[in-house]
């Protein structure tokens, strides 16, 4: 396996709220995380970096051997002790009221792959060329595109778009989609809305199709993102098999 990883604050933020990860264990087990915070005051950067510390750390010390259905049950119960770290943080910081965080993450194993999420970052799979979508935004967009309320095209320019319905630190309790992911792929990508609002899915699959390093490909996704107006942070996440025609 390749991976890389890499944030930009963009063209218009003047900090960067968002922290991600990428950890190998023992086993050969990989951990993809991209949190995207939201809030005043630095909060959001707060938010974000509990939820990516806490995955970092208890990655380490418990993924251990785990099949398939405890690996569920660890992404369930890992959002939901993030959820609780970011509200009693907030008890005790009055400035970081309201601060909240995205989540998508990714576990990719020899014996299968899950992602899961909470808001509208994203993880999404290289397949046979193709670039395919896992995870489903929360947002109230997406809600009205599922009622039948809205198209999917009067939806990607909706001023309501960035519109959260479940965000860590917002719903208590919160409760992670996971998703089971087909083990014949070329490769899984994170990244924050930074990088899916700027950029279209056919350029960013375009981008991973190109015959380059895996470094190249995250720096130009993110190029293309600043290009396009840069309006948030972005960041990515890329895990790439060796060895397999991209």
């Amino acid at each position: 396996m390749k991976t890389f990883y890499l944030t930009d604050a963009g063209k218009v933020r003047d900090h960067n709220e968002d922290s991600l990860i990428i950890l190998k264990n023992t086993k050969g087990d990989y951990l993809l995380a991209v949190a995207d915070g939201m809030g005043g005051h630095s909060a959001g950067e707060i938010a974000s970096s509990i939820a990516i510390n806490y995955l970092g750390r208890h990655f380490r010390e418990t993924f251990i051997n785990m099949d398939k259905a405890h690996a569920v049950n660890w992404i369930r119960d890992s959002v939901n002790e993030i959820n609780s770290l970011i509200f009693q943080y907030e008890k005790t910081h009055e400035e970081s009221k309201g601060m909240g965080s995205t989540l998508v993450l990714a576990i990719v194993t020899n014996d299968y792959i899950l992602f899961g999420n909470i808001g509208d970052s994203s993880g999404f799979v290289m397949k046979n060329g193709h670039l395919h979508k896992v995870t489903y935004d929360h947002t109230l967009v997406n809600l009205l595109v599922s009622a039948g309320e809205l198209t999917k095209e009067e939806a990607k320019d909706h001023p309501k778009k960035n519109v959260l319905m479940k965000a860590l630190g917002a719903n208590d309790p919160v409760d992670a989609d996971v998703f089971d992911c087909d083990m014949d792929i070329d490769a899984v990508l994170l990244s924050s809305d930074g990088l899916t609002n700027m950029v279209d899915k056919d350029v960013i699959e375009k981008v991973l199709l190109e015959d380059t390093d895996i470094e190249a490909k995250v720096e130009k996704l993110i190029h293309k993102a600043n290009n396009r107006g840069g309006t948030d942070n972005i960041s990515v996440c890329l895990l790439e098999k060796e060895g397999e025609e991209k």
